[in-house]
């Protein structure tokens, strides 16, 4: 059995959270969050996020990501979020990873081969993923997370 380990991401204004998979055994390896270090200025919480997620990156020997992107149509954008989206754009663009994507809900469901209309009562939890024993365990971030990484 070849093995090949993603990782999913999904960026909230003070907390990057992310699901490490490994699609050959399509087993969840750990899902954990990278806190923003609200004491430092934001050049440096973003530099404190690029190389948490590099050093996650060598540790799992990832070979795939997806990050889960706030909507285009946004009621209320969080600045914050969209700084930190893009600089884990960057890093996953400079870093060791073969291949990775920038998707919103459409793009998620397409790649994990479910109805867009899916998508939100698994992320909600209304909804279990198949397979996956404790998803309602999950906070909604970690769902999407999770979600991303299968995508990738």
């Amino acid at each position: 059995m070849f093995k090949m380990n993603k990782i999913g991401i999904r960026v909230s204004p003070k907390e990057v959270f992310y699901c490490i998979y490994d699609e050959g055994s399509r087993a969840i390896i750990n899902i954990d969050k990278i806190g923003v270090p609200l004491s430092l200025e934001i050049p440096e919480q973003l530099k404190y996020i690029r190389l948490s997620l590099l050093d996650i990156i060598r540790e799992y020997n990832v070979e795939k990501a997806g990050i889960r992107t706030i909507e285009s149509n946004a009621q209320s954008p969080s600045i914050s979020r969209i700084h930190i989206e893009g600089v884990i754009q960057e890093a996953l663009a400079s870093s060791d990873v073969d291949d990775y994507y920038v998707g919103q809900i459409s793009n998620i469901s397409a790649r994990i081969k479910i109805e867009r209309t899916e998508f939100k009562p698994l992320v909600d939890g209304s909804k279990s993923l198949d397979g996956f024993e404790g998803w309602e365990g999950l906070s909604k971030e970690q769902r999407e997370a999770v979600l991303c990484a299968i995508g990738a």
